[in-house]
Order: C-alpha cells, then structure tokens, then sequence
C-alpha cells in the first residue's frame, strides 16, 4: 500500500464526520480529514498533510454532492475559526453532532447507552449572549483564525449579538482615533486585549475591555464611543490583565462607567453576571439542557443535591425548585458572590455556596459525613480531575448528573465513574451552538445496585 502523497487530487467518499466537524474519507486504507466536506458525498480530495496515522485536505471537486450541502452565508468562513458546519444544513449538522456525543460515550466511554435524542434550536443566528474579541499588535479585531492566533478582522458574524459587532467597531475606530497599541502575545508589549461583551434577553450590555496595564488613555472618550455604539448598555468595564500568554479575563477590574454587572432572566429567575462569571451562551437552549438536567435528577422535593461547577448559581437554583436543599461549589469567588446574590435576589433559602476547587469541596463535605441523593456536575472543557470523580462516588450518591461541553472528557469520565460502580444509563445532546462543532450532553448515572 502506498503512502499518501501531499498535493496529490483522490476521488473518495466522505464516510463521516469528526469531533471537529470535519469530514473523514478512507483512501488506500488510510484515513484523511477533509474540509468542508459533507457526509455522502464523492469528492476530489487535494491531500494537504500526510501525517503517520492519518492525513488532511480540502474539496477540490464534487462528483456526487449531497442533498444537505448549502453556500455558506458567512463571508469570513473558511478563515475565521469560529465555525465548522456553515457548508451543510443544520438537519445534518444535528446528525454529525449527535453521533459525535454516541461515538465518544461507546469509544471512549465504554457505555452501550444511546444518545436519546438531540436537541436542536429554533434560532441558529444571532445567539450568543457573550463575545469576547481578540485584538491584535496590528490592530485588528476579530476572531483567531482555526488552530492559530492570528486575528481575522471580522466586521459581522453571524452568531454573535448584534450590539457585539457594534461595540468592535467603536474599538476599532477608537484604536485607529487615538492611536491605542493591540497587544503582541510573543513580545508582552501593547495595551488592548480583548473586547468582552455579554448582552441580556432584553438587549441591555455589559462591555469589558481587558487591558495589558491599569488604565487607557483617553477613557472618557471610549467610553463616549462605545455608548454612541451600544445605546442600551448598562456598563463598561475595564480589566487588568499583565499575565503572559493568551489569558482573557482580569486579575481585577475598575468600572469606567454606569454598572459592573448585567442582570438576566433563566428558567424563571434573575441572575446578577459579573464580568468573570460563567453563564451559557444561549439562553434559550440553555433552559432546555437545564430542563434535561433536573428531569434526569428525579427530583422530588426532598433531596439534598450537590451541584458542582455552579458558576453563578444557575442549575443550583433552577434544582434548587424541586428539591430539599442544594449546595453550590465554585472556585472563581465573583461567581460565588453573583451565585449567593442571585438566591437571595430569586427568594430561593434553600441552597448554600462553597467557594474552592471542586475536588477539595467534595472531599472536604464526604469528610463531613455528607451524603448527597445527586450531584450534579457542569464541568469546563478538560472534564473532571479523577480526584473530583472519586470524591463524588465516594459520596455514593444515587444519581450522578453530568452536563458536559466536551464529549470526549465526559466519554472519559463516564468510564472512570463505571470503575467505580456508576452506569450511564440515559444521555441526550442539546445544541447550544448552531453553526459549530460544540455541542452540549446530559447523562444520568446511577449506582449499579440503584438499578
């Protein structure tokens, strides 16, 4: 069998999709990575890498198209990284997503539980309740091209806000007026960061312009600007980041005008977000993925829940709804203090919040004797630290809740919790983020001698 040779055109089929959206097709029994490419169809295939155990290209040329292909709508596709499935319709974008969430749970999982469903959403433009803008030495604002941090300048794109798009443009133009620096990653050297904006279901914003130093020059006048752009702001915000690397949020943040935080509506209840506080970026899907969550809880009213990961308090307050007492346990202090305003803002006396690393909080509570009925986990990406997945079977809860952002880590957890007697059982997927590869999961685990 011959290796594959880079710049070489083959004709193959597209068999699928990997967890990144791109398409795969075998050609001489080695598997390439195409991109762009949809499921179905026979393509030309310009081999771009040729690594040891597998190869990258592009479509060259469609023998056989599918019926989901479509014309991307975004001019930036392609360059920006931002999206993966713009080139095929969202029925088959759903498709390659939820078969991404069952392979991770079989491969890497282990678990025969199937992916009931997936969960679609009714607006796949315009919905993310939170930007955050890199900007460049040379001034550009926008976003990294895929697998590097080189900014494309992005004018619009088609899921942020449209008060997002608003506010980098005022940056741009406020750069370009008075001369401010972007920052240089390689050197440490320049002054903007990244533009932050986190916009509400009622159109109001909060801005955050993260800053290599403790101030801006000509404040007054960005801050003229950025309300001119964003009229139904509610407060801008500057925060201070001198850490080396690529690090958005701020060590600690100064108001330059109006308020520090955004109040929003989830699930029936008010949520008070700082600028460092974790919420999800679809408020619309995130109620369905909550509703998931507290169905596979089997609340009753009488439980006592454990919800780690709270970021400000969102599920621990929605399951808070229908159970005895829930406790929170976060370890970015705002989030902590946005969670325990937000309960007491909402009426809600039947939780507690922990600030610290999850899995000191869980060994700390096991060591005093605590035996929650659920956990509840909503990790970020990298999934959960064995010690954190340990300490809550230790616990010997009933039912282990797990909302995931990263299907491949909770595949991984899901396998570390069955060594330790939890069986995934249920799972569903909810797509929070049309257009990406992203996609959110919900699955129950429970104790072997609970089935």
């Amino acid at each position: 069998m011959a290796p594959l040779q880079k710049n070489k055109i083959y004709r193959a089929v597209i068999e699928g999709y990997s967890s990144e959206g791109l398409g795969i097709a075998r050609i001489d029994g080695q598997v390439v990575f195409v991109h762009r490419a949809v499921r179905g169809e026979v393509c030309d295939i310009l081999v771009l890498k040729v690594l040891k155990n597998a190869a990258f290209g592009k479509v060259v040329g469609i023998e056989t198209p599918s019926q989901h292909r479509k014309d991307p709508d975004c001019p930036y596709y392609g360059q920006c990284g931002g999206c993966d499935f713009r080139h095929m319709d969202y029925e088959e974008e759903l498709c390659a997503k939820r078969r991404r969430v069952q392979d991770a749970l079989r491969r890497l999982g282990g678990s025969e539980v199937e992916v009931e469903e997936i969960l679609g959403a009714a607006e796949q433009l315009r919905y993310r309740n939170k930007s955050q803008y890199p900007i460049s030495a040379d001034g550009k604002v926008g976003f990294y091209r895929a697998r590097t941090h080189q900014v494309v300048e992005t004018e619009q794109c088609l899921i942020q806000k449209a008060e997002a798009d608003s506010a980098a443009q005022a940056v741009r133009q406020y750069m370009q007026r008075f001369g401010v620096s972007g920052y240089d990653e390689h050197s440490g050297k320049g002054l903007l960061r990244h533009l932050y904006v986190r916009t509400n279901r009622k159109g109001e914003s909060l801005l955050c312009l993260l800053v290599n130093g403790e101030r801006l020059p000509y404040e007054a006048e960005l801050v003229t600007m950025l309300r001119e752009a964003v009229p139904k702001a509610v407060g801008i915000v500057l925060g201070v980041n001198r850490r080396r690397g690529n690090t958005i949020l701020g060590e600690r943040y100064r108001t330059l005008w109006g308020e520090a935080v955004l109040l929003d509506t989830l699930c029936g209840l008010t949520f008070r977000l700082s600028v460092p506080s974790f919420y999800q970026v679809n408020a619309e899907q995130a109620e369905v993925l909550y509703g998931k969550a507290v169905e596979f809880a089997g609340l009753t009213g009488s439980e006592l829940v454990l919800d780690l990961y709270c970021g400000a308090g969102t599920i621990t307050q929605v399951m808070a709804q229908k159970a005895g007492k829930v406790i929170g346990a976060e370890i970015v202090p705002e989030a902590i203090a946005d969670a325990k305003v937000n309960a007491e803002m909402n009426g809600v006396n039947n939780v507690e919040f922990y600030c610290g690393d999850a899995s000191d909080i869980a060994a700390e509570l096991s060591r005093r004797g605590l035996r929650p009925d659920v956990i509840c986990v909503d990790p970020p990406r990298k999934g959960l630290a064995p010690e954190v997945v340990e300490a809550a079977a230790g616990m010997a809860p009933q039912r282990i809740v797990y909302v995931s952002c990263d299907p491949a880590t909770m595949g991984r957890d899901v396998k570390r919790f069955a060594a330790l007697g939890y069986e995934a059982v249920r799972a569903v997927a909810v797509d929070l983020f049309p257009g990406t590869a992203n996609i959110e999961s919900v699955a129950l685990l429970v104790r072997r001698d609970e089935n």
